[in-house]
């Protein structure tokens, strides 16, 4: 009876943990069609208008492993209410925001509490749901993360085509509705008390904020600042007993291999959700909604076929699953670099291969990596992989935000004849090559020999 009740209570939850992170998913990917706009209003340049998106993924990837491990020392409970009402406050600042620091602060505290919704999503499957059954409901918070994105452009293009980019501050407010929800059905669960290395996280934030400002004002200062404040985090995760980042599962060497192909996938994949927009507005000057509406397809195809990919991985192997994804990233960025400038419509079915693949190449890395630990390793090498993987995103927009407004007489393309899309050109044929090297590396190091399975026994 007890039994059937905690299943019940499991249910519940991962139906609502299903609506919060739809509404988190979108949330993430919504101001990225208004950056333009934005960024008259206020007379800056997109460089630094980017902090809207790529502070907001900062903040989330190490707040992400904040929770993870509060989680350990409190109640889940009482650190998702703390998370949904920051959310909740950064929202209404940035409602109310009248300058771009007032917006670009709630967008931070925004994040600051959205952080919570990870851990939520990992724990929940974990405690309610017995070991055969917890596929079913991990697959029910992927299914979340795809509506989000499919329907984040949607929403925020229909919002912004009949009132300012502002309001795109109100949607997150729905996630109170969960809240109550939350508090009813959410257990007092805790687990072993741990000690939390703020010292190792603050060290983190700091370097990975320095680096970022370097980058965005081009200023040497702030990055040799940067990597200083990162040796002091390295010297602080080796000698503190319980450091924020475990660094000796770094010394596995096909988890290390792992770990620097998918920063640099993640960091590349960046650009399909970040450069799109700039390109639908600076080359085809399309309005902030119409530049949604050119997203749909891709995030709807994306999202329809992600289940597809695991099936897939499942029959044919992590492997197949790359290479397969490989394929249809390098043929978005060949498409994209050789027809900028042509039909938009040429540009939302180009973006259909790019989203597709970068959804298959994230369960073939989830997969390939995952099986390179130990079972006890898991939990915190899969944690150090989305943490990286948020911060690299990031710092990848900053990056490509910096590029855009720098000047290209002409495209390295010979196949582009639009002198005026060259920058964006460029890029994507830049980005087309290094998936190219990528792709060689993988075959050599995981491609051509089994990858060892987990721990044995």
């Amino acid at each position: 009876m007890e039994t059937n009740s905690h299943q019940q209570t499991g249910e519940k939850l991962i139906r609502i943990l299903m609506f919060t992170l739809t509404l988190s998913s979108m949330s993430a990917l919504m101001f990225n069609i208004v950056l333009p706009q934005i960024s008259k209003e206020f007379d800056l340049s997109i460089a630094h208008v980017s902090w809207i998106s790529s502070a907001y993924t900062l903040i989330y990837a190490i707040g992400t492993v904040t929770y993870g491990k509060l989680a350990d020392r409190y109640k889940l409970k009482n650190l998702l209410t703390v998370g949904l009402l920051l959310f909740t406050i950064g929202s209404l600042i940035g409602l109310a925001s009248q300058t771009f620091w007032m917006a670009l602060a709630g967008r931070c505290i925004q994040s600051a509490g959205a952080a919570a919704i990870p851990a939520t999503a990992m724990l929940i499957p974990i405690r309610y749901f017995s070991p055969d059954r917890r596929g079913s409901a991990l697959g029910m918070t992927a299914v979340g993360l795809a509506l989000g994105s499919a329907l984040g452009p949607i929403i925020s293009a229909l919002i912004v085509s009949f009132a300012h980019w502002r309001w795109l501050f109100c949607v997150p407010l729905f996630i109170l509705i969960t809240l109550p929800y939350y508090r009813k059905y959410l257990g007092d669960e805790q687990g072993e008390v741990r000690k939390f290395d703020w010292l190792g996280g603050g060290l983190l934030a700091v370097a990975v904020a320095l680096l970022l400002l370097g980058v965005t004002n081009g200023a040497w200062w702030f990055i040799i600042a940067g990597l200083f404040t990162g040796v002091l985090f390295i010297t602080r995760i080796r000698s503190a007993a319980e450091p924020f980042v475990q660094p000796k599962i770094f010394n596995h060497t096909p988890y290390s291999l792992g770990i620097t192909i998918a920063v640099l996938l993640s960091g590349i994949g960046a650009s399909l959700y970040f450069l799109s927009p700039l390109l639908l507005s600076r080359v085809y000057q399309l309005p902030p909604y119409w530049i949604g509406f050119a997203m749909v397809p891709a995030a709807i195809v994306s999202a329809i076929l992600g289940r597809k990919g695991g099936k897939l991985a499942d029959l044919k192997g992590n492997s197949f699953l790359f290479f397969v994804a490989s394929g249809s990233l390098i043929t978005c960025f060949v498409l994209l670099s050789s027809f900028t400038g042509v039909s938009s419509v040429m540009i939302a079915v180009f973006l259909i291969f790019g989203n597709v693949g970068q959804s298959f190449m994230l369960i073939a890395l989830s997969n390939s990596i995952s099986r390179t630990l130990p079972k006890e390793q898991i939990g915190v090498g899969m944690g150090i992989f989305s943490m990286l993987n948020f911060i690299t995103q990031g710092m990848a927009t900053g990056v490509y935000s910096k590029m855009v407004d720098l000047h290209s007489p002409f495209p390295w393309n010979p196949i582009n004849i639009y002198p005026n899309s060259s920058v964006f050109s460029n890029i994507y044929l830049v980005l087309a090559a290094l998936h190219v090297a990528i792709l060689l590396f993988y075959y050599i190091q995981f491609g051509t020999r089994k990858i060892s399975v987990q721990a044995k026994g």
